[in-house]
């Protein structure tokens, strides 16, 4: 066997219990509240240690939100797929249907989510944080895209944090209507408000 294919195997378990383990986290949050659990009551709901639960989520807060760390590079390998002859609003319109994905096939758990996400300052402090991390990787695929002659300083990194601005409108009027909205509908009228006219 090649240390490759043991690579794999090992980065498959470790996923499968870190979705295990956020699954626990976020059942035990809905029932008894963000604040009122401690990494203590997660640990003893997933049947595990304290300093194993731990080693795969730094914080009560990462085990709700370990999913949005990688969301930004998703949005950017989205983002450089795109045609190269679309305008890059339209890219970055298009690049975060793979953030609204979860939205589309779990609207009942995205709801949840989101509910949980507004209601609890901490979470959603820590979420800005996340998708301010989002901002210079999707900047650099807009840039990557672009005409390399066109100076690349701050149009890029500007329409990348717009992008995720429109995201949270659109995610926030969605929760506010309880997911009778389509986010589609949303994010695509928080674009078109700041579209080149």
């Amino acid at each position: 066997m090649n240390g490759t294919a043991r690579t794999n195997t090992r980065d498959i378990a470790r996923a499968a219990i870190q979705s295990e383990l956020a699954k626990v986290a976020f059942d035990l949050f809905r029932r008894e509240g963000f604040e009122k659990v401690t990494v203590n009551d997660l640990a003893a709901a997933a049947g595990v240690s304290r300093s194993t639960f731990l080693r795969y989520f730094g914080s009560k807060e990462d085990a709700v939100l370990g999913a949005v760390d990688g969301q930004g590079e998703q949005v950017a390998d989205a983002v450089r797929a795109r045609p190269a002859d679309e305008d890059d609003w339209t890219a970055l319109r298009r690049a975060l249907d793979t953030v609204i994905e979860d939205h589309r096939q779990d609207p009942d758990g995205a709801l949840a989510m989101s509910r949980l996400i507004m209601e609890t300052p901490a979470l959603g402090a820590r979420t800005l944080e996340k998708q301010n991390g989002w901002r210079p990787v999707i900047a650099q695929a807009l840039a990557e895209r672009g005409d390399p002659s066109r100076p690349t300083a701050l149009g890029p990194l500007v329409r990348a944090a717009a992008a995720v601005e429109c995201l949270n409108v659109a995610v926030n009027h969605w929760t506010a209507s309880e997911g009778r909205l389509d986010l589609d509908d949303l994010l695509d009228e928080a674009f078109a408000a700041l579209a080149p006219r």
